[in-house]
């Protein structure tokens, strides 16, 4: 019997056959000492300067830059633009923000607000998640519940402002109850409306392994609907601050307030603006937008945490 030895060709087929079966094991180079700072360096460098980061600062100077432009139009060139001409430009609101953000009156208003807007929003989730996940797994309950929510979610939380008032004890208590409104609907309806677009096959396939009602729930019911839990507690937020300022300005302010400051960033705007004091009627408002951005940006790393699987890489 005559042994033929592999041919080249058929060594090389071989060879890359067991490779392609091997598990992949990338190998690892060292990291040199010096490189392992530079490495973490990199990326605060990544975080910190990343290109959204840079792009909304381009954004926003440009967006400043114009603001300047078209309110100085006037003074530079005698052209007055129309709806824009009587506004205050940057360096007058720059000149008004520094010696009012010094004053004791604008944290107390401020502190008034982002306490109100907390309340509310914390008594919303606490209350609307559950009723909402109660009208999605409950067919009788949605059958009672849902007309009369869909009656009064129209309803504007501005709107509730007089009832507020003469129902609750306090304006205090007034001013928290039309914030937790403004939150409130809008977390049910997407927590309804998460639960109800789950895929059938993943409860079916659920059941069919044993699992029993409250496994389901809490395995594939909760967790499915979170990013739309997530996407109404981030809308939520923003409205709380939108209804907090009106509530505030309505009903006066609340408790401790004063010409000074202490009813809320609302009472404070809304005195500025009978004072005439436009440049802090504009303080007031970006300071408004800016708790509103960051309080959007707490609720969405939060949701971050409470779902791993959804960040991106």
């Amino acid at each position: 019997m005559k042994l033929t030895e592999p041919s080249h060709t058929d060594t090389t087929a071989t060879e890359q056959a067991g490779e392609e079966i091997r598990p992949s094991s990338p190998r690892r180079t060292p990291v040199p000492p010096g490189k392992r700072s530079t490495s973490g360096l990199a990326k605060i460098q990544k975080v910190v300067g990343g290109t959204s980061l840079r792009r909304g600062i381009i954004g926003t100077a440009v967006f400043v830059g114009l603001w300047q432009v078209v309110t100085s139009l006037d003074e530079w060139v005698g052209v007055s633009l129309p709806m824009v001409a009587r506004l205050p430009s940057p360096s007058s609101v720059v000149a008004v923000f520094v010696p009012l953000v010094g004053t004791a009156g604008f944290w107390q208003s401020a502190y008034l607000s982002f306490v109100r807007v907390m309340w509310g929003f914390i008594v919303a989730m606490v209350i609307g998640i559950p009723f909402g996940l109660l009208m999605a797994v409950s067919r009788t309950a949605k059958a009672v519940c849902f007309p009369v929510f869909e009656i009064l979610r129209p309803i504007p939380p501005l709107a509730w402002v007089p009832a507020a008032i003469i129902f609750w004890p306090t304006p205090e208590l007034s001013i928290t109850f039309v914030t937790f409104l403004g939150a409130f609907f809008t977390v049910v309806i997407n927590t309804v409306g998460g639960a109800e677009q789950i895929d059938r096959r993943f409860l079916l396939a659920a059941r069919s392994m044993g699992a029993d009602k409250r496994t389901i729930f809490r395995r594939v019911v909760l967790p499915a609907t979170l990013p739309s839990i997530a996407t109404g507690a981030v809308v939520g937020m923003g409205i709380t601050w939108q209804v907090v300022v009106a509530a505030e300005m309505i009903s006066g302010g609340g408790q401790g307030a004063t010409a000074g400051g202490g009813g809320g960033l609302g009472f404070l705007i809304w005195n500025s603006f009978l004072g005439g004091a436009i440049p802090q009627v504009v303080v007031g408002m970006i300071c408004l937008g800016v708790a509103g951005y960051l309080s959007s940006t707490v609720v969405r790393i939060v949701s971050a945490k409470l779902m791993p699987w959804k960040i991106a890489t």
